[in-house]
């Protein structure tokens, strides 16, 4: 994998083979060139951040296609631009605040209003605590979904699919992984990649490298 942030990642299949992988733009360039040397195998482009697939127009010259995906910025929150007119402290950092509705129940408003900061800064540390600590179980979820999304479109007539699935909800990892084992090496290594992060290809690669 070029890239561990599935945002800024895309990948390509042509048939049951890995293409290409990294930023939209080199994919898309890949894929043209594949389809230009006469492949006849199907190719599915998909974004790594969901495990969908995607379409993609590889239409007019290299240069067309490089300017049509150009690299996507690297997104910092810390950056996120700020209303030009918000009262701000000196020294104060913007801090991308966004305004928006928020509907509770008298009693939480109470609560809300006897923290200090008030109910916008309470709400703000609730939601950090929460987001750190259920970080591993919303990833687990997200990497269960990505790789189901992604094995449904290229491998669901493999043998073993229904119970891999079962395996891979259920976050039995060796399971899933034996379950998968005779699937076509690329198709496995980027399910096992979107479902458990670089970690386990890595191991992967090195137990394959290592027979």
């Amino acid at each position: 994998m070029t890239s561990s942030t599935p945002s800024l990642s895309y990948t390509s299949f042509q048939g049951q083979r890995q293409l290409a992988s990294g930023a939209l733009q080199a994919v898309a360039v890949a894929v043209r060139q594949a389809a230009d040397s006469g492949a006849l195998e199907p190719i599915l482009i998909f974004d790594d951040s969901t495990g969908r697939s995607i379409d993609i127009d590889t239409r007019g010259t290299h240069e067309d296609i490089v300017a049509r995906y150009p690299p996507a910025p690297a997104h910092d929150e810390r950056s996120a631009p700020t209303s030009a007119d918000s009262p701000r402290g000196r020294g104060r950092p913007r801090l991308g605040v966004v305004a928006r509705e928020v509907t509770l129940l008298p009693r939480h408003w109470e609560w809300l209003a006897t923290q200090p900061g008030g109910p916008s800064v309470a709400l703000r540390k609730l939601v950090e605590e929460a987001r750190h600590s259920y970080r591993e179980r919303d990833q687990s979820r997200a990497g269960q979904e990505r790789a189901y999304h992604f094995m449904s479109a290229i491998a669901g007539d493999m043998p073993g699919f229904e119970e891999a699935s079962r395996a891979l909800f259920a976050n039995d990892r060796a399971k899933f992984s034996a379950l998968i084992a005779e699937w076509p090496i690329d198709i496995r290594k980027h399910a096992q990649w979107l479902a458990y992060g670089d970690e386990i290809s890595r191991k992967s690669d090195e137990k394959e490298f290592s027979q």
